[in-house]
């Protein structure tokens, strides 16, 4: 993503506007399998670390689609990429003609990958130019967001998804199948937890609120709520959150620490928790006839997990690949994804009553 001094210089912020599916290692490699007669072509909006350090990349190793065109506010980034990627001119769109897209037939997928304030504006225009969407995540500033961005591409007929890669990695798709057909049981305890240490630019957009929505919950622990959840294969009804700063003066704006308890409609209790100061990145779950865990268990690779019965042992795969190829055979076929705008949604839901539960100090209904 793109700095806050560049997105500032753009004038970004103006007035007026702004399933979980199969859990079998082969669902994975289908993505690279079979692709279809016509590679699709995938806009990527936003050219900052995530895109040009892994998805630019991973799409040279794509089957069903390839990297067609980009949208950045930076002269300099498109000769760079234009050149390295060999993309045509005509290909090439910065934030005030990004409308245009709209008629150009080589383009079929936009991949959102800006700051997570602009993820509104820019899923709903592309839906509107009739685009599918690929936004990152998190999805929105909050579940309202999520609804319209839903909404919008509904209205438009187009295809919403969301980077969730983890959902197309084989050892995190084992663990779903493990704690969802209760191979070893009922799952009676979780912890997940992922984070970093975050040593960057005091001034980066993630550290604005009205910019990233948050901090370490946003950015990191929507992978530790998206572990209870797809472990279990059940939606939390309420949680209860605390928090703390060690570095109150670097973080203002955002949380730093989170720590969260998630109650399941089955009396489950799970516990999670994120940081911007704290290098975690595990998920660990105990059921009635055993135990299994990933560690790590939320980076790009490799992902590392093991049972009370062994090792859980499958190839370390290029995440966003299988993700990326993955959509365009959806849009392809008409298939559904995996990872829908209702997905986000789903998890945004329990960040907002995360927060609210930070204010109240209370267990906070979720949805």
């Amino acid at each position: 993503m793109e700095s806050l001094s560049t997105l500032s210089r753009r004038g970004f912020i103006r007035a007026g506007a702004i399933g979980i599916g199969a859990l079998t290692l082969s669902s994975t490699l289908e993505a690279f399998a079979g692709p279809s007669k016509k590679k699709l072509g995938i806009a990527l909006v936003g050219l900052g670390g995530y895109a040009g350090g892994q998805l630019a990349p991973a799409l040279q190793k794509t089957n069903n689609c390839y990297l067609a065109g980009i949208v950045t506010g930076t002269p300099q980034k498109a000769v760079d990429w234009a050149k390295k990627y060999n993309i045509p001119q005509k290909n090439i769109y910065n934030y005030q003609n990004f409308d245009t897209i709209a008629h150009n037939p080589d383009i079929d997928i936009v991949y959102v990958v800006l700051p997570v304030f602009l993820h509104k504006e820019y899923t709903i225009r592309a839906a509107k130019a009739g685009k599918h969407v690929i936004c990152e995540k998190p999805m929105a500033l909050n579940a309202h967001d999520c609804q319209d961005m839903i909404a919008a591409c509904k209205k438009a007929k187009r295809m919403l998804s969301i980077g969730y890669r983890l959902h197309f990695e084989p050892h995190t798709m084992e663990v779903m199948r493990l704690g969802q057909k209760q191979v070893f049981g009922k799952i009676t305890g979780m912890d997940n937890g992922n984070g970093f240490v975050y040593n960057g630019d005091p001034n980066a957009w993630r550290l604005k609120k009205a910019m990233a929505g948050g901090g370490g919950l946003m950015d990191m622990g929507i992978y530790a709520i998206q572990g209870a959840r797809y472990t279990t294969g059940m939606e939390p009804v309420a949680v209860k959150a605390t928090q703390e700063k060690n570095r109150p003066d670097f973080f203002k704006e955002v949380d730093e620490t989170v720590f969260w308890e998630l109650k399941f409609p089955n009396g489950l209790h799970t516990k999670g928790k994120s940081s911007y100061n704290n290098n975690w990145g595990y998920l660990k779950a105990q059921a009635e006839r055993g135990s299994f865990e990933l560690d790590p268990a939320y980076g790009y690779g490799p992902i590392l997990g093991k049972t009370s019965k062994g090792p859980i042992d499958f190839p370390q795969i290029v995440q966003q690949a299988a993700q990326m190829d993955d959509f365009a055979n959806c849009v392809a076929t008409g298939k559904p994804t995996r990872v829908p705008g209702e997905e986000g949604l789903k998890d945004m839901r329990v960040v907002d009553a995360i927060y609210r539960s930070l204010v109240t100090g209370k267990w906070e209904k979720i949805g």
